[in-house]
């Protein structure tokens, strides 16, 4: 009798597990919605969404605002595209169990070429990028190059281009194309989809490479970003 009890009471100890909680932070001018299709066992999703940046703020105190939010000592971060960077910075301020990046670099080798250059040459500042953003027949070329390949997954990321705060676009791209970053931690989990026309695949060295994935693969390849990330969060102590 002690003995079948001993078990109900193991059994339900495991059942009643705290849920790890797991903190996210979305792509270039998306938000938490973009996590919408991830299914991660015994955890709460945390979601960082993006905060407008002040007059004349530095980049790190940008970071750090964005990780205020953050109450674990040590956290488990994903960080898609831009927020995978904003992640890697987060994790020079603080201990950090594990970053988890989908679709991200992890340095400024790994950033585009023609990024680099535009950066360096500052042209981000002398193209007129809002109306360029307003654009109709943009969103098609900029939804190709995105993966974006139903309607519905169109319509998506055309809001998103739509809405963005414009001072908030300007300030995130200038940060992008000037990302200076040698530091990886050896805690970081890098998945990547080998059709990714944003961040090319060839000058990468991703941990886990999604085939066919585009840049939109946390939306329409979560079954399988959700299999690695359960995986890597089972194992983090």
């Amino acid at each position: 009798m002690n003995g079948l009890l001993n078990i109900f009471r193991r059994k339900k100890q495991k059942q009643e597990l705290p849920k790890r909680k797991i903190y996210c932070i979305p792509g270039f001018g998306a938000d938490d919605k973009i996590f919408t299709n991830l299914s991660i066992d015994n955890a709460e999703l945390i979601f960082i969404n993006w905060l407008k940046p002040l007059p004349k703020e530095s980049y790190k105190n940008y970071v750090l605002r964005m990780a205020e939010k953050i109450q674990e000592p040590a956290p488990v971060i994903i960080g898609v595209s831009f927020g995978g960077m904003v992640a890697l910075e987060i994790a020079k301020t603080r201990p950090v169990k594990q970053v988890i990046l989908v679709s991200s670099i992890k340095n400024t080798d790994e950033l585009p070429g023609k990024w680099k250059l535009i950066g360096r040459l500052r042209l981000n500042h002398i193209f007129p990028i809002q109306r360029i953003q307003a654009n109709e027949r943009f969103f098609a070329m900029a939804n190709k190059r995105l993966g974006a390949l139903t309607k519905e997954e169109q319509d998506f990321a055309n809001h998103y281009r739509r809405i963005i705060d414009k001072e908030y676009m300007i300030w995130a791209l200038n940060q992008i194309l000037n990302w200076r970053n040698a530091e990886v931690p050896a805690n970081v989990v890098h998945i990547h989809g080998d059709a990714d026309l944003i961040f090319p695949i060839k000058p990468l060295k991703p941990t886990h490479i999604i085939h066919g994935g585009t840049h939109m693969m946390i939306m329409n390849r979560a079954a399988e970003i959700s299999a690695i990330i359960n995986k890597v969060v089972k194992d983090v102590k």
